[in-house]
């Protein structure tokens, strides 16, 4: 699945009939709601009238909107009949009675079923009570339904703040149409997942603001993944980079340079970035762009120590792996927790690494020694069995081995999966390239075999073919007059004269290669 959390309670409206009895009873009594012909309406416009109160408080100038209420209510509150029954055409039912067939409860007014708003104002208030912080739902159900909950809710409470914020998030469309089954382009869940991992579609979901509309499109996902990439490789480079630091005593706390200084100053800007990112507006895009930015400069940073064959500093970047993982574990994309594994001095404390990683280092020691003593002697059959180990028999089992000029091998621990799939992207690469290749070579022969034909085709042929474009020729076979019959100009006898002089030249220089030959 896409990894959601379990909610702490799943509300189910048939459950709650009871208490919406007593909620709708309780709005009647308060004096917001009227019976009328076994139904109950809220009276939207008493609501309104008060000073405490104010009916249609997310989309005011939808109050009295009757295609709205239609979209929100359906022809059981906007029918003739039903129009009858009601005060004013902008109440809506929070109890409606049942036609025969239809499912109905016994109530106070008689057999019926609750409305849809109240449904939810129910629901919520038994678990939250009397106000909450935040209500979500898409944009198209600001009016009637979210501004109805909102009314009758604090009708039942008597206060005007049952919600202090609401979280209206754009819809989802396909290749830039909306998602329907009519159009064939509905995509379900188990289905999206049969192409890409949920992290994929979770940093697809957080890559765009969440109150506007998102494209779910080959386009989208390959920023997605991008950023996995990104996410992935830097967390592995750091890691491989720091991995022979003791994480306690005088080596694991080196003295500071400029670069540390830098990258120490960076850490703290984006973090601040990150921040001021989440309180504007919950704005994940920007958050994940500060995380960018860090991995580009920790990045830099590392490529710079290996330069100069200096250790990096475990304390830096072990902190920066601890909080970029921690902020994408928040966000529901698990990349690993790296913080105990490299902020912990706790021996006792074992992971995947330290129990592989002493046979890996060996491995690949004794890989490259044999690889560079092979690379002396020139024996390419031993150079093949190295590339082989590090190509082909070490990612089957998990393993990335990144040769380093003049350092250790990078050791990478990476799902097998991903290793293979990663294969099986650069074969797709490579062949296309491969065909790309071959298209281009064979253009260019069939071009110079083109040229090679002109080669040998006499001057005074070379018009006549173009029937097109000329009617009539002299001796030479040189143009005089156009496909209509009129006669060439100066300027276009002087074009052709020019084409029919380097044909002459290729036609002799053809000639003479062959009395030669």
């Amino acid at each position: 699945g896409m990894q959601v959390l379990q909610p702490d309670a799943v509300t189910r409206a048939t459950e709650f009939i009871p208490e919406i009895i007593e909620y709708v009873k309780k709005i009647i009594d308060n004096g917001f709601a009227y019976e009328s012909n076994g139904s109950v309406y809220f009276d939207t416009i008493k609501f309104d009238d008060m000073p405490d109160h104010f009916y249609g408080k997310l989309v005011p100038e939808a109050f009295g909107d009757l295609k709205k209420l239609q979209e929100g209510e359906g022809e059981l509150s906007i029918a003739t009949e039903r129009l009858n029954e009601k005060r004013s055409q902008s109440d809506f039912a929070v109890w409606k009675s049942s036609k025969p067939g239809e499912p109905s409860w016994d109530s106070p007014w008689g057999k019926g079923r609750p409305g849809w708003h109240i449904e939810c104002s129910v629901m919520a208030s038994s678990l939250l009570g009397e106000s909450m912080d935040i209500h979500t739902g898409g944009y198209d159900l600001k009016f009637p339904h979210h501004d109805n909950e909102l009314a009758q809710s604090e009708a039942y409470f008597g206060n005007d703040c049952w919600v202090r914020y609401f979280l209206h998030s754009g819809h989802l469309t396909i290749s830039g149409c909306k998602m329907s089954k009519s159009l064939k382009n509905f995509i379900t869940i188990k289905e999206a997942l049969k192409q890409h991992t949920s992290r994929q579609i979770r940093l697809a979901f957080l890559l765009h603001s969440w109150k506007d509309t998102l494209d779910y499109s080959s386009q989208t996902m390959d920023i997605a993944l991008y950023y996995e990439k990104l996410f992935t490789e830097f967390l592995l480079t750091a890691k491989d980079s720091i991995r022979d630091i003791p994480r306690t005593g005088r080596e694991a706390h080196q003295k500071w340079t400029v670069e540390e200084h830098n990258l120490f100053s960076t850490f703290q800007q984006k973090q601040a970035g990150v921040h001021e990112s989440l309180c504007d507006n919950i704005d994940t895009r920007s958050a994940l762009e500060n995380i960018r930015d860090l991995i580009t400069s920790s990045n830099i940073y590392i490529s710079s120590r290996k330069s100069k064959q200096l250790q990096c500093n475990r304390k830096v970047l072990a902190n920066i792996m601890s909080y970029i993982t921690k902020i994408l574990k928040m966000f529901g994309a698990n990349f690993g927790d790296f913080s105990s594994e490299f902020t912990s001095g706790d021996s006792a404390l074992v992971n995947q690494d330290d129990v592989v990683m002493p046979y890996l280092r060996t491995l690949a020691d004794f890989r490259e020694n044999i690889r560079q003593q092979a690379i002396e002697i020139k024996a390419v059959p031993i150079l093949k069995l190295c590339d082989s180990l590090r190509d082909d028999v070490l990612p089957a089992l998990g393993v990335r081995l990144e040769d380093q000029e003049g350092l250790k091998a990078a050791i990478k621990l990476v799902d097998p999966a991903v290793i293979a799939k990663e294969k099986e992207i650069k074969q797709r690469m490579d062949e296309e390239k491969r065909k790309e290749k071959e298209r281009k070579k064979q253009e260019q022969e069939a071009l110079k075999a083109e040229r090679e034909a002109a080669k040998r085709k006499p001057p005074s042929e070379m018009f006549k073919s173009m029937t097109d474009k000329y009617s009539k020729f002299d001796d030479k076979g040189i143009p005089t007059h156009d496909v209509d019959g009129k006669e060439l100009s100066e300027s276009q006898t002087k074009k052709v004269m020019k084409l029919y002089t380097a044909q002459e030249k290729k036609y002799n220089d053809y000639l003479k290669s062959v009395a030669t030959s």
